[in-house]
Parts: structure tokens; sequence; C-alpha cells
């Protein structure tokens, strides 16, 4: 017999899908951030050392900062990792219904701010399509594309929430106020 007393996932393979995102998720900003910081360094070392430097790093970096940080927030959202003001909840948790419904309420608002920050994070794409940057060449959609990536996932995860009525996190030990 096993020692282990943890409960079975009622969804098989879901534990290791969360898990696989989070690996993904976890390479690609160390990506991101080991390509910005090998550009930096090149284009420092190059600027003083040589009194020239690579114009493309600029770009790149940018890019590559602004894919890094949709990236970190989607990831971070399942872990419970955003900002949150919890003493109307925390004082609500021993009430089921009010705690609920506050729950219920909060969810369905990330879903309405992700509906707003993917509505103008598309425009943006629609806008950035026809132009290009300067050095790189790349479509200019690649900027406000990662924020249209990032909402439509958290409000995926934040959907998913609602219909399986997962209670509220209330934060890593979080302290009430």
């Amino acid at each position: 017999m096993s020692a282990d007393n943890s409960l079975p996932d009622p969804q098989p393979g879901g534990e290791a899908a969360k898990g696989g995102l989070e690996r993904t998720a976890e390479m690609l900003m160390a990506a991101c951030l080991g390509v910005m910081a090998v550009a930096v360094f090149v284009n420092v070392v190059l600027r003083y050392g040589f009194g020239s430097g690579v114009a493309a790093s600029e770009e790149l970096s940018r890019l590559l900062f602004v894919w890094m940080v949709f990236i970190g927030a989607a990831a971070a959202y399942p872990r419970g990792e955003h900002m949150a003001f919890t003493t109307l909840a925390g004082m609500l948790a021993k009430r089921p219904l009010a705690f609920g419904l506050l729950t219920a309420l909060i969810r369905l608002l990330v879903i309405a701010a992700c509906g707003m920050l993917a509505w103008g994070a598309w425009q943006q794409v629609v806008v950035g399509m026809d132009s290009h940057s300067v050095v790189l060449g790349y479509s200019s959609a690649l900027l406000p594309l990662p924020a249209l990536l990032c909402s439509a996932a958290i409000a995926v995860m934040a959907l998913v929430e609602l219909v399986r009525r997962t209670p509220l996190d209330l934060g890593h030990g979080a302290e009430l106020e």
C-alpha cells in the first residue's frame, strides 16, 4: 500500500497538461530573457569597446520583452500570483453563499477585463499588419499580439474556473487587513 494519500486527478492528464504548459511557459520566458541578455550585452561591448553597435538588438530586445511579460502574465494567473485585494473576500470566506457569489462576480469581471484587453489588442494587431519594424522588418502586429493571446488565455482559464466553481484562492498565506 502506498503512503501517498493524495486524491487522483478528477480529469486524467489534467495536472500533467498543466505542468507541461507551465514548463513550456517558463522555457519560453527563459529563452526570451536569455536572448535579450546576450543581445544587450553584445551591443554594450560593441558600443563601448569598438564604437559601433548592433541596431537590431534594441528592436529584438523590445519585442522579446513584450512577449516575455505577457507569457509571464498568462502563466501567473493559474497560480494566483496576480495582485489581489482579499479583504472583502476574506471577510466573506465563512459565508459560503456570499463567498460563492463574490467569486463568480470576480471571475466575470476578469473575463470582462480580458475581453476589453483582447478587443484593444486586436485593433492594434490590425493596425500593425501593414507596417513593419524599422531595422528587423518584422510585422508591427507582433507587438500587440501577445496581449491578445494572453487575454484570451486568462479569459479561458477564468471561464473554466467559473464553470467548475473553483474556490477563490485568497493567496499564499494572504493576511487580512
